[in-house]
């Protein structure tokens, strides 16, 4: 068995888009693939996707518009030198359109669902495995499969209110939290570890 990074993908490892549905949708944050191709090489991390995707339930795009687009994300990242193992996604949302798709499954995040598939599939550690998302529901994902967890901060989510929801490390953004990776798995010598959104401290206040 091997460790795992867990990466979710709109606003973690592409800037956030409202339903990319092309490639050109898909941009990579800067840095992010210099550093996932170092911790690959230094310790051999498996990578992969873990993405919620209701754009299929809600007929926004199909199956093989997504296919496409990680058919062009993957060949980016290889170029870049990084190897996916894997991208899981979430095509459902009882809220969807497409009656198919329109349901309540065990694999869109919070559900632990497709990490749990991909460590199977993988045969991946998930207790040394890392996920990293931009939005609580990645956290509780990763927490629930077992794995430790990292909340990227696109300044969008409030303090978490429930144990299940708490990261165990908060990045300034997905670079960062690459590095928190390297320093708490002893691939690097340090790392801001201490990191947290300033809005948490301020709510956490008591009111005058």
């Amino acid at each position: 068995m091997r460790p795992a990074i867990f990466l979710d993908r709109d606003g973690t490892l592409v800037e956030a888009r409202h339903y990319p549905s092309t490639p050109e949708d898909l941009i990579l944050y800067d840095g992010v693939a210099d550093e996932l191709a170092r911790l690959q090489r230094d310790a051999g991390w498996a990578l992969v996707i873990i993405t919620n995707q209701s754009g299929i339930a809600r007929g926004m795009f199909d199956h093989a518009a997504l296919e496409a687009l990680h058919d062009d994300l993957e060949r980016r990242l290889r170029a870049a030198g990084v190897h996916l193992d894997g991208i899981y996604f979430c095509p459902h949302h009882i809220e969807g359109t497409v009656p198919e798709f329109a349901v309540v499954c065990d694999c869109r995040k919070p559900e632990p669902g497709m990490l749990l598939s991909a460590a199977a599939d993988l045969d991946l550690d998930l207790e040394e495995s890392w996920m990293i998302g931009d939005i609580l529901a990645d956290v509780e994902a990763g927490n629930r499969a077992g794995c430790r967890t990292i909340l990227v901060d696109l300044g969008t989510e409030d303090a978490p209110v429930s144990p299940i929801e708490e990261p165990d490390y908060t990045a300034r953004d997905t670079l960062h939290a690459l590095q928190i990776v390297a320093a708490a798995s002893g691939l690097a010598t340090q790392a801001e570890l201490n990191y947290e959104p300033e809005r948490w401290r301020a709510a956490a206040l008591p009111a005058r």
